[in-house]
């Protein structure tokens, strides 16, 4: 993306790789991405914000991309990510709050940005992964074993090395197109032998959405990297459960837009659509100001609707 400048800074132990686009003096905006992606999944909305005066912010996060990969897993928890994030922002923003735009692992690190240090966060869009409320009285991945089964992909991704030997199996490059392709309004599951629900050699069509030099972008970097480090997120789950327990039962008390694809894997999986549109959610979030559901859209909804994203983040911003 031409016009971004990139620089890595040491931060909270670690080495992080930053994009930056738009004027160095406007207000900033930290985009948050998931997996598997990369800072990169966020070069049209940041090339959007910027035309409106703001400084698009863009990190890879912790074991992604150009930024460092620690290599225990406990070094991956909530505590570590947010970490990152709070001092990434009084990097480039000292004494100042920001904007917070976020997507898959990236917006559960944002709602914890939020419930940890609000006084961080001028207001947040947050996209595909609602706040998700502790329960006391069990363990998320007892959960999540109970009601979707072991092959449920968030289980399968427990057990360090397993999964990463069956994707070596596949090229990085097929791996990336059935990850970026998945559209089926469902949980994912990854059953051996039979990763995304069909065998290894089916042919994935690129979507429309995706350039070839896009697919090559990712494709790249985590052929360098290998897919471990996002990984490491999921199997801090439990723990993350054990480490936010001082925060039971409060709410996340920041302005927030909220966006979903009505085929997304997410919004399909579990409680999420009567969470959203039954009152738990603004009673979690009671800040909530805006919710949309796009039809017809998938996970990748800032990829796969650039333009209508970037319209929806700069109408919230711009609020304020």
């Amino acid at each position: 993306m031409d016009g971004t400048r990139h620089r890595n800074l040491s931060l909270n132990g670690i080495n992080v790789h930053v994009a930056e686009f738009g004027p160095a003096d406007g207000p900033v905006v930290l985009f948050v991405h998931g997996f598997p992606e990369l800072w990169y999944c966020w070069r049209h909305q940041m090339t959007a914000v910027a035309s409106h005066g703001y400084r698009a912010v863009a990190p890879d996060l912790r074991g992604f991309g150009e930024t460092e990969a620690p290599a225990d897993p406990g070094s991956y928890t909530v505590f570590h990510i947010v970490g990152d994030l709070v001092a990434l922002i009084d990097a480039v923003a000292p004494g100042q709050k920001v904007f917070v735009v976020a997507h898959d692992w990236g917006a559960s690190m944002a709602w914890y940005l939020c419930l940890f240090r609000p006084d961080k966060v001028k207001a947040l869009v947050n996209m595909s992964v609602p706040f998700s409320p502790r329960n006391p009285n069990r363990k998320p991945l007892s959960s999540l074993k109970a009601y979707l089964g072991d092959e449920y992909y968030m289980c399968r991704f427990q057990e360090p090395g397993v999964i990463e030997a069956e994707f070596a199996e596949l090229d990085t490059e097929s791996i990336m197109k059935k990850f970026l392709a998945y559209h089926t309004p469902a949980p994912l599951y990854m059953p051996k032998g039979k990763l995304f629900g069909h065998w290894p050699d089916t042919p994935i069509a690129l979507p429309p959405w995706l350039l070839e030099a896009d697919l090559q972008y990712y494709t790249d970097k985590f052929k360098k990297t290998g897919f471990t480090g996002g990984l490491n997120y999921y199997r801090n789950i439990d723990r993350n459960w054990e480490l936010t327990a001082p925060w039971q039962g409060d709410q996340v008390k920041v302005p927030v837009k909220f966006i979903v694809g009505d085929q997304d894997l997410t919004y399909n999986t579990g409680n999420a659509r009567d969470y959203i549109s039954k009152g738990g959610f603004k009673r979690d979030v009671p800040f909530l100001q805006e919710v949309v559901v796009m039809p017809g859209v998938g996970h990748f909804l800032q990829e796969e609707r650039a333009a209508e994203i970037s319209c929806h983040i700069v109408e919230f911003i711009r609020k304020f």
